[in-house]
């Protein structure tokens, strides 16, 4: 299937997350994606696991091409500038001045290719106090006030995945597509510049919204009672969790569900002014109730009422759920190196008709001999 984006070139020069989720998010909606690595070693991601082919760097590099160049060395660097004159997008996530010291710095990109939308990604920024200090998803998170809402105080350690890294690269690969956008029009390239900070920030938008609309400082707490948020055990040691919202037909819906149908004259659920501030003792009241059955059976008694609900599944359990299985979410290709390869396919389907199609992140150095041969003398 054609993507929207076909046609559209992207030199990705990135490494660990941020750059290369940018070039994945272009490549997932048809872009020609080429990934230039350093000579015998690649992305350093690449060797996380030992070897070259490690799960962290296939999570960020499917549907692209590999090429090797260092571009401090002259006859690397003439391929590579045959490159970025055939390209509408160029990708790197390098710390700031780092561009330059490699010959990838945007004015001597500009003078190649005008049309050119230059993208690049810092942690904290290309000037100030912090630029030049190294920057990773845990640090991004801390500095932008995000991992304080996450970390449980009575119990402080970090949890989850890489967020900051990840969504950076999908700011960028947002501004590129509107840069794009543009340049249809202008026919004029654009420097796009974005942090792990900046990102981080503005992803954390509703915390700030409270401080400057409400002077309020919101704790790891604060959204999970205002959504009445719940994680419960059942009985056979398995979790769901519980979205009870606003509407009062989802807590009588669970009333019923845990027949209690009287449940909401009591004080403590009586209205959601009360359920906010009583959540713990609320949270205690369910959890006693929940865990005297099966994860299953609750889940039956919880969707015959209509209450937001789920089963709180590690990814293993995701993959075999029905609803899953039915939008095709896992899909496969064939590894580069034999045996099939599986992934988690774009959610945006255009037209009805899904993304299916997917190439395995790719070999290093795997479209070294064709661009070479392109592009060389």
């Amino acid at each position: 299937m054609k993507g929207v984006l076909d046609g559209v070139t992207v030199i990705e020069q990135g490494t660990f997350i941020t750059g290369p989720n940018a070039g994945m998010l272009l490549a997932d909606l048809g872009a020609t994606v080429i990934k230039v690595e350093q000579p015998q070693t690649g992305d350093p991601f690449r060797a996380f696991k030992g070897g070259l082919y490690s799960p962290h760097f296939q999570t960020y590099n499917r549907n692209k091409r590999s090429v090797t160049l260092n571009t401090k060395l002259p006859e690397d660097l003439a391929i590579f500038d045959q490159l970025i004159k055939d390209a509408d997008v160029y990708i790197q996530n390098f710390r700031p001045n780092a561009a330059e010291r490699l010959n990838v710095g945007e004015t001597r990109l500009r003078e190649l290719n005008p049309k050119l939308i230059y993208c690049a990604i810092s942690g904290f920024g290309k000037e100030g106090p912090a630029a030049s200090r190294p920057a990773y998803d845990t640090v991004a998170q801390a500095a932008s006030g995000f991992l304080k809402l996450l970390i449980n105080p009575e119990n402080p350690r970090v949890v989850g995945p890489a967020i900051a890294d990840s969504l950076t690269g999908f700011y960028a690969a947002y501004g590129i597509l509107g840069a794009l956008y543009e340049r249809h029009n202008t026919g004029l390239g654009r420097t796009i510049e974005l942090s792990m900070l900046e990102s981080m920030c503005h992803f954390n938008l509703d915390a700030f919204t409270h401080l400057f609309s409400a002077q309020e400082v919101m704790g790891p707490y604060s959204r999970p009672a205002v959504s009445q948020s719940y994680v419960l055990e059942c009985s056979d040691k398995k979790w769901l969790a519980l979205h009870m919202s606003s509407p009062e037909k989802f807590w009588q819906g669970l009333a019923n569900a845990i027949d209690q149908p009287e449940l909401l004259t009591q004080t403590l659920f009586q209205d959601r002014s009360e359920r906010i501030k009583n959540q713990d003792l609320i949270m205690r009241y369910l959890q006693s109730i929940f865990n005297k059955k099966s994860r299953e059976e609750w889940c039956k008694r919880l969707e015959l009422e209509d209450v937001p609900h789920s089963p709180m599944y590690d990814t293993e359990e995701v993959i075999n759920d029905p609803q899953v299985k039915q939008l095709q979410i896992q899909i496969k290709a064939n590894h580069p190196e034999g045996g099939e390869w599986h992934t988690i396919r774009s959610p945006i389907s255009f037209d009805g008709q899904r993304p299916l199609e997917v190439t395995a992140p790719p070999i290093l150095g795997e479209a070294n001999d064709e661009i070479r041969k392109k592009y060389a003398g």
